[in-house]
């Protein structure tokens, strides 16, 4: 037969009195720790008593004691309702000021060119927060999955999420090493690729993507083959290194091997542009304190970034000399 493991409505009541009463041996002290009237005592334990079914305290004009029921329901109740009270303290905890476990869920190709600085100057703003990263293509019910909140490019967060932005928009870009270019005539076209192998990504959904261009203001999806499917740009990137053939990923991963000529951008006119990369979660509403935190920090560090562009930028002005 299926057991019932439901606490039934109103099964604790009295319990704290009850253990009160027991540890005192009187009601009125009990009542005076609890600050309510000694018939308010008296009554949450009759109650408790109705409810299980016994006398669980002796009473006479002089003493209190317990009964053998009452001495069985004290070594149980103490030790459970103690572990009660530690579970709501430590959950009053992570309510009040930022500690405990932040789950994120990112993207492998962000974890080293924007997570790791900020994760690392977070951690030591924050030492009562530990962080997880899972680091992964699929996009995943944050809550469904225990996530706190994650990191995505623009258009794969979901309307109903609440976003903070973590880049400037960027464009998406194809690349290939000098030794393939070296072996295939460099594109100039779209219809170029055709002749070229093209490395491929899968979605998280199963789809293989297509590569996304802008032609004035047409946007065009070319359907392209060739000999490697992955399944993050990481992945995609290390190949286009390695000669296989051309990737498209998001420039800012391709940054530093573009700068140090390990790859070399193609089709730079008809790259399109997408909105950046944003920390999503659910609701305002039901943020812990870690994760407005973790906001904040990642606000904080915008700010000082936009200033550090202004000096550098104010700098570069007073630098240049009038026509």
């Amino acid at each position: 037969m299926k057991q019932n493991f439901t606490v039934r409505q109103g099964a604790l009541d009295g319990v704290e009195a009850f253990l009160s009463v027991a540890q005192h041996r009187n009601f009125r002290r009990a009542a005076a720790e609890l600050g309510v009237t000694p018939s308010a005592i008296s009554q949450a334990v009759r109650t408790l008593e109705a409810r299980v079914g016994a006398a669980l305290f002796i009473r006479t004009t002089r003493s209190v004691g317990l009964t053998e029921a009452g001495a069985q329901f004290l070594s149980r109740a103490k030790p459970a309702f103690e572990e009660l009270l530690a579970a709501s303290n430590v959950a009053r905890d992570l309510g009040q000021r930022p500690s405990g476990l932040l789950r994120l869920t990112v993207p492998r190709a962000v974890v080293p060119i924007l997570l790791e600085p900020l994760i690392a100057s977070f951690c030591a703003a924050y030492p009562e927060v530990e962080v997880e990263i899972s680091a992964g293509e699929e996009l995943v019910d944050l809550a469904a999955k225990g996530f706190d909140a994650g990191v995505r490019m623009g258009q794969f967060v979901a309307a109903d999420m609440i976003a903070v932005r973590l880049t400037r928009p960027f464009p998406f870009v194809v690349v290939g090493s000098p030794d393939y270019l070296r072996r295939h005539k460099r594109p100039e076209r779209i219809d170029d690729l055709r002749q070229h192998a093209c490395l491929r990504i899968r979605r998280s959904n199963g789809s293989i993507a297509p590569w996304s261009f802008v032609d004035g203001n047409k946007t065009i999806e070319a359907i392209v083959s060739g000999p490697l499917i992955a399944h993050d740009f990481p992945t995609m990137l290390g190949a286009a290194v390695q000669g296989m053939g051309l990737a498209q990923v998001p420039a800012p991963i391709a940054a530093n091997l573009v700068k140090t000529g390990k790859l070399v951008q193609v089709l730079k006119s008809f790259a399109p542009t997408t909105p950046g990369v944003f920390l999503y979660y659910p609701s305002r509403h039901q943020m812990m304190p870690k994760l407005r935190a973790f906001i904040d920090h990642v606000k904080g560090r915008q700010v000082a970034a936009a200033k550090t562009r202004g000096r550098a930028d104010d700098r570069r002005t007073r630098g240049m000399k009038p026509r």
